[in-house]
């Protein structure tokens, strides 16, 4: 079972890695170019399809009443992202966010 649990952190990890590649893509002017000539923007969607295919093979196996609360971690993967790799600012009531984030999910866990 709990290797399961540690499948979707990875689903969560990798959900918060297709947002950081879908905000590189966005930096790009022009249809045109966003579509045709964007490394970023095939990478998200890739990474993208593969955690939603991560995510139905959870759902055979753990409730869906877990999974989908959980796949809240996915934000606290995304402000690290945002803080290391694109160096956002992160204020005192995203850091408050994410311990509550942290709690809920010990909450559900157990």
């Amino acid at each position: 079972m709990s290797r399961y649990y540690i499948l979707l952190i990875i689903m969560t990890m990798i959900g918060a890695f297709a947002g950081f590649f879908l905000k590189k893509a966005s930096s790009i002017v022009g249809i045109k170019k966003l579509v045709f000539n964007n490394y970023y923007l095939y990478v998200g969607i890739i990474l993208y399809l593969l955690s939603a295919i991560i995510n139905i093979f959870i759902l055979r196996f753990l409730d869906y009443s877990v999974i989908l609360p959980l796949t809240s971690i996915t934000y606290i993967w995304t402000m690290i992202i945002s803080s290391f790799l694109l160096k956002e600012k992160i204020s005192m009531k995203k850091v408050i966010g994410i311990m509550m984030i942290c709690l809920g999910t010990f909450i559900i866990v157990h």
